[in-house]
């Protein structure tokens, strides 16, 4: 098994390294004001390239940053410059948030070295190294689409896989969200959450610095949360994001085969022919 994440010390060692592609995967948490960009241009890692989450999507959809087809994918991520033969490095501006979002496209779209920067920007910029504010402009590349349809579910998927009780739907969601006690922060959306599904809340994976938790601190916060590491298992949340941090923290227990339902609640709290229901 291979780590998921790096560290800033080992990053370091490498600034500037052809073999290594960094690249800055920050999005907005939901609620703040702002884009991606806007941090990426105020300062960013030695050669980064910026992954606009919400602009490398399906436009088909008004859905929020759903995967685009295969073949999209690989013309706009070879806009970036970006290799499969490289090592590629993701981070984001906030420690580990929207990193894992991009750690799990770029894996489910055929790139098969891809880590996580533990501690983000902030751990980056805390050990004073060294970060830039004009845009990197790589060279284009080359890529054929790829997919691996192993890490990703749709809601028919996931509504097949509950009802045969065939994975475990875990939801990354706020507690209060998960039991239909808060209101969703995406207009139009039902409270609660789907029938079967766990909860384990993506903030508790990660430390108050923005690194991950280790790997026996993981393992207990996912069998107290009734998750059997041994079956399959499913990520849901919002829309995609958070449960991709999940996705990473049960990578780095070694299940590095966990999928993502792409539409998330905001697929399924949008429709009224699946159900949902209340309460722990």
């Amino acid at each position: 098994m291979t780590d998921p994440v790096v560290s800033t010390a080992w990053l370091g060692e490498r600034v500037g390294d052809p073999a290594i592609q960094v690249v800055d995967a920050t999005l907005p948490k939901v609620g703040q004001a702002g884009h991606g960009r806007d941090s990426y241009a105020a300062g960013h890692l030695p050669g980064a390239v910026f992954f606009d989450i919400n602009g490398v999507c399906d436009p088909a959809t008004d859905l929020p940053h759903m995967l685009p087809t295969p073949e999209a994918f690989a013309e706009m991520i070879g806009e970036l410059g970006l290799r499969r033969d490289a090592t590629i490095v993701v981070y984001d501006a906030h420690g580990i948030y929207s990193a894992p979002r991009v750690w799990w496209t770029l894996r489910t779209m055929g790139f098969p070295r891809v880590f996580v920067l533990d501690g983000g920007l902030p751990k980056w910029r805390a050990e004073g190294r060294p970060v830039e504010t004009t845009p990197s402009a790589p060279a284009a590349s080359q890529l054929d689409a790829a997919f691996d349809a192993g890490l990703v579910r749709d809601l028919d998927a996931v509504r097949q896989l509950l009802e045969r009780r065939e994975a475990q739907v875990v939801d990354a969601r706020p507690a209060a969200r998960f039991r239909g006690e808060a209101a969703e922060p995406r207009p139009g959306l039902r409270s609660g959450h789907m029938p079967g599904a766990l909860n384990l809340p993506s903030d508790g994976v990660v430390r108050p610095d923005g690194t991950l938790k280790s790997a026996d601190e993981l393992r207990a916060l996912f069998e107290d949360a009734q998750v059997d590491l041994a079956r399959p298992i499913v990520t849901t949340c919002g829309s995609g994001v958070t449960a991709s941090t999940l996705a990473l923290a049960l990578a780095r227990l070694g299940r590095e085969d966990v999928a993502v339902y792409d539409g998330s609640w905001s697929e399924w709290g949008a429709r009224a022919d699946v159900p949902v229901v209340t309460g722990a």
